[in-house]
C-alpha cells in the first residue's frame, strides 16, 4: 500500500487550493522562519506549520492561532524532532535555552 493510500490524497487531508490560498496569504503577512527568529536568525518562511498537529481535527486545521511560519529546514527536522518527543539543541543570543521544555525555563 502506497503513502497516499494510507494518508489519502493531500486534498483530502484539506492541503487543496482552499488551503495554498490561505497559506500564500498567512506567508506575505509572516514571511520569516518563527524557529529562525528564535534564534536571532533571519530567514525565509516556505511552510506553514500547524503548530498542534491537527490529525485530521478540521477546526484545528483552519485555526490560524495554530498556524506558524517556518524556512524547509526548521519544519522538517526541529518541528518533527519536537513532535517525535524530542528536544531543540542550542540557545537563543541571551542564553536561554530554545527547547521550551528545557529545565532551565
Amino acid at each position: 500500500m502506497s503513502v497516499t493510500e494510507r494518508r489519502g490524497s493531500a486534498a483530502s487531508r484539506g492541503y487543496g487550493h482552499k488551503w495554498r490560498q490561505a497559506r500564500d496569504g498567512w506567508l506575505r503577512k509572516h514571511p520569516l522562519c518563527a524557529m529562525c527568529q528564535r534564534r536571532d536568525q533571519v530567514t525565509p518562511a516556505t511552510v506553514v506549520d500547524h503548530i498542534v498537529p491537527h490529525r485530521g481535527d478540521m477546526a484545528l486545521f483552519w485555526d490560524r492561532d495554530n498556524w506558524q511560519s517556518l524556512c524547509k529546514p526548521c519544519h522538517d527536522i526541529d518541528k518533527a524532532r519536537l513532535e517525535a518527543g524530542g528536544s531543540l539543541p542550542g540557545c537563543d543570543s541571551s542564553g536561554v535555552p530554545l527547547d521550551p521544555g528545557h529545565h532551565w525555563r
